[in-house]
């Protein structure tokens, strides 16, 4: 595995000995609203960097995300729709999809989480331990998905053909409600105060719903609450 340090996807690639028949191109800016103050850089890392992984000339996966749709839907996303971002990060990662070329996976997925690093799950335990209450959005709707259940799926499609994939957690909710299950299911008494998106203030849109489900059979994963309790599990063991 390739971290920063070793290739920043913003230039061409170093020499690897021997080379990859495969790359799950991972590396992206996600700092949503961080491109809108910066729509050039994170371009030059989810465009320019997909581009670059794209020119080893091998087979790739690569992730994309359901901010490249607008939330005016009222059912779930699925490949066919066409995209149609709000945010800078949204279309960055849309145009990424396109630089990935014709021998590429495009997992788009939804809301991801482990056990380790900065995401809603381990921001949410951080916040709980500090305050006896915190505000969550209850206005935009997802499938927050476990990236272990996500890794799992990414091999079994594998075994499928080149093209847009949509790979989420089965069931849905608000980041309100998933904040409550992050308390309810680490057993903390943290209250939830529900407001709006416009209440929160980010200076990048995102979609009210943005709920992803396969129409061409993409590996199907175990329901948001499933993979909250297996990040949870993974994290304590982690720390001992």
């Amino acid at each position: 595995m390739l971290g920063h340090a070793e290739w920043d996807v913003t230039l061409p690639a170093p020499p690897l000995d021997p080379p990859p028949g495969l790359v799950l191109h991972a590396a992206a800016w996600t700092d949503v609203d961080g491109a809108e103050d910066d729509p050039q850089e994170a371009a030059a890392v989810n465009v320019g960097g997909t581009h670059n992984v794209a020119e080893l000339g091998v087979p790739l996966v690569y992730y994309s995300t359901d901010y490249v749709f607008d939330g005016r839907k009222r059912e779930p996303y699925v490949e066919s729709d066409a995209p149609n971002p709000l945010s800078a990060y949204g279309r960055t990662k849309s145009y990424g999809e396109g630089a990935a070329g014709e021998q590429a996976w495009v997992v788009r997925s939804s809301g991801l989480f482990a056990p380790t690093g900065v995401n809603f799950v381990t921001t949410m335990l951080r916040l709980g331990r500090e305050r006896d209450e915190v505000a969550v959005v209850d206005d935009q709707r997802t499938s927050p998905t476990y990236v272990g259940h996500l890794a799992a799926a990414t091999r079994e499609l594998l075994e499928l053909p080149f093209g847009v994939w949509h790979v989420a957690a089965e069931g849905d909710c608000t980041w309100a409600e998933f904040a409550e299950g992050v308390f309810e299911e680490a057993g903390m008494d943290t209250r939830v105060r529900r407001i709006s998106s416009d209440e929160l203030g980010r200076p990048a849109q995102r979609p009210a719903y943005s709920v992803l489900r396969s129409e061409k059979g993409a590996p199907r994963l175990p329901h948001w609450r499933e993979g909250l309790r297996a990040g949870l599990a993974s994290s304590l063991e982690r720390e001992g």
